[in-house]
């Protein structure tokens, strides 16, 4: 049997249990938006909003139409911004922990550790009843987004470590299709006739703790990663049998050579913290192109889709947007799938240039859609299919391949640091998009898209000049290919390692 390109039980569970975190990062990240009125409402209630209210109504005589809804009350406001926005503030401080918690006990027991913070957080907005709904709701959200931004490092480093060569791009966008199905999960089940309704709502947010039991329960019987085990423990025998339970039966001796070359070059080059990364010009290249990978998933104009969805398809005379906005989540879920049965024959490189090109024309036909679609009736519809397609192209490319593309770009001493300080940089993107955008679509107006338009053609332009092909290549071969062009730019390479050698035994 070829070694390398075995798909295994074993293999699956293992990737199956992985992605239950980021399933529960994905629902985390979509359940807040639905139930947004009925948890307003019980905010107020909690604030004494309607106390308030009705005192008002009492001293003035005013007709309770003509009074501002709980949503509208200043307090209310604050806090629910507040629960949406301390998500990604969680994520971004616990992003730079990924590495310190995937070596410290390893991949599996560090998955199976912060699962405590995923359960913790669910009850804490399951039970939010029992005290002040606001406070606890907060705290859960701040909890769980603490959790999603460790999982989502963890997730994608696990995967890539323990995934065949062969298949690992589909595997690598796995995590993506668990966040996506994540979303839509949380989008069907927050329909007001199901959970996001007043009796419900705290059940339906303390349920984003329950893949953690899930997983917690599965964790146990995943293998830890062979190359955790060999390069940074130096446990050849059970790295051995990690891979003999992964891949099944069949000579794992090239796999274990090639553990031993990287552990030769990790010896030599000491763990690389998130400092030496910035400072060091070793690794600049690949960081550069990392960063780059995430900033265009965040700056693309995903999020801003989903603010907008709801508005244009109300405009085009859809009865009921909010299905039209689960379509969305539906197409999302279908083109992550495409994503997943093409990144290994494509490769990265190319369906990332499809998806951002496309974007880019998507956006354009968007900016003329809204620009005209209160002339031309069907106008709207060209915004509509527009929304279908930018989804569509997102999840092609700039969607699942930057969260493992990091782990294939970077050998094994610098990996956890460049996860974390990916992680980090997607997190900040996604919380400065989500404070900023109202701002923006404020000022811009229909040309909105415009912006984005622009963003997505320099990112297309840096992907297609500066990221290569890592499909199909061992770490060291993509090591390789940004070695050779280190060495054109800058001659004195050696010199520069080993200032980083001493900077970091120092």
């Amino acid at each position: 049997m070829e070694s390398g390109k075995q798909l295994t039980g074993t293999l699956a569970i293992a990737v199956f249990t992985a992605v239950l975190g980021s399933l529960q990062y994905g629902y985390s990240l979509g359940v807040i938006n639905a139930p947004q009125k009925v948890i307003e409402k019980h905010y107020g209630r909690s604030l004494e909003v309607w106390t308030e209210r009705a005192a008002v109504l009492s001293e003035n005589g005013t007709d309770e139409g003509e009074f501002p809804e709980a949503g509208d009350h200043p307090s209310v406001i604050m806090y629910w911004s507040l629960s949406v926005s301390i998500f990604s503030i969680g994520g971004m401080l616990s992003s730079f922990l990924v590495g310190f918690v995937g070596d410290l006990r390893g991949r599996v027991k560090g998955m199976l550790m912060v699962n405590v913070l995923a359960v913790a957080a669910g009850l804490l907005m399951g039970l939010c009843r029992m005290w002040k709904p606001h406070f606890m709701v907060i705290a859960g959200r701040a909890v769980m987004g603490f959790y999603c931004g460790l999982t989502s490092g963890l997730v994608p480093m696990y995967i890539g470590e323990i995934s065949p060569k062969a298949y690992r791009g589909a595997l690598g966008t796995l995590h993506q299709l668990a966040i996506v199905t994540g979303i839509l999960i949380s989008q069907v089940i927050g329909l007001d006739f199901i959970l996001g309704n007043d009796d419900m709502w705290p059940l339906l947010l303390g349920l984003s703790g329950a893949p953690a039991i899930l997983q917690s329960l599965l964790l146990p019987l995943c293998p830890e990663s062979p190359r955790y085990l060999y390069i940074l423990l130096g446990k050849e025998q059970e790295a051995r049998t990690s891979l003999l339970r992964l891949k099944g039966a069949y000579d794992p001796t090239p796999d274990l050579e090639e553990m031993k070359s990287e552990k030769e070059k990790a010896d030599r080059e000491p763990r690389v913290s998130i400092l030496s990364l910035i400072r060091s010009s070793v690794y600049r290249q690949q960081l550069v192109v990392a960063l780059m990978m995430h900033f265009s998933q965040q700056f693309s104009g995903i999020n801003a889709i989903f603010y907008y969805s709801t508005d244009i398809f109300t405009r085009a005379g859809v009865a009921q947007p909010v299905y039209a906005t689960i379509g969305v989540g539906v197409i999302n879920t279908i083109f992550t799938l495409v994503s997943v049965a093409l990144v290994d024959k494509a490769g990265r490189r190319t369906l990332t240039l499809a998806g951002l090109g496309g974007m880019c024309l998507c956006a354009v036909a968007m900016t003329v859609g809204l620009k005209f679609q209160s002339e031309f009736l069907w106008m709207s519809y060209v915004s509509m299919a527009a929304i279908f397609l930018f989804v569509s192209f997102f999840e092609i490319g700039p969607g699942p391949i930057p969260w493992f593309i990091v782990a294939e770009l970077f050998s094994q001493g610098p990996r956890p640091a460049a996860i974390a300080l990916a992680g980090c940089c997607n997190w900040t993107s996604n919380f400065i998009i989500g404070m900023t955008f109202p701002y923006i679509q404020e000022y811009l107006g229909c040309y909105v898209f415009a912006l984005f338009a622009v963003l997505l053609l320099g990112f297309t332009v840096f992907i297609y000049l500066r990221v290569p092909e890592t499909k199909g290549k061992s770490f060291e071969e993509i090591a390789g290919v940004f070695r050779k062009g280190r060495k054109k730019a800058n001659p004195d390479d050696g010199t520069e390692l080993q200032q980083l050698k001493t900077s970091t035994d120092a």
